[in-house]
């Protein structure tokens, strides 16, 4: 299942308007296709994109040699940790 949301470009005006909430986020290629998706801090989760290429707490949906480089993200923001790792689990058992 993908976030029933627009794609923004992954870069750093993304990051600085992202706000800083926890979120259920997913992370997409220059095509749009769905890589995989994360929960977190928005920003922090982010940052850490465009750094390493992955979140602290992204869950890939393909496989690494198969994929495209991170490009887009969308997201869900969230009331709380355990909100955003319900959603997770939820959008993980589609």
């Amino acid at each position: 299942m993908s976030l029933r949301k627009q794609w923004r470009d992954l870069d750093r005006s993304t990051v600085r308007s992202a706000p800083d909430r926890y979120a259920l986020y997913e992370v997409g290629d220059d095509n749009g296709t769905s890589l995989g998706v994360g929960i977190g801090v928005l920003p922090d989760e982010l940052r850490e994109l465009l750094a390493y290429g992955e979140g602290s707490n992204f869950h890939s949906a393909v496989d690494a040699d198969a994929a495209g480089e991170p490009a887009k993200v969308r997201w869900e923001l969230t009331t709380s940790k355990s909100h955003a790792e319900n959603l997770l689990a939820e959008h993980r058992d589609d």
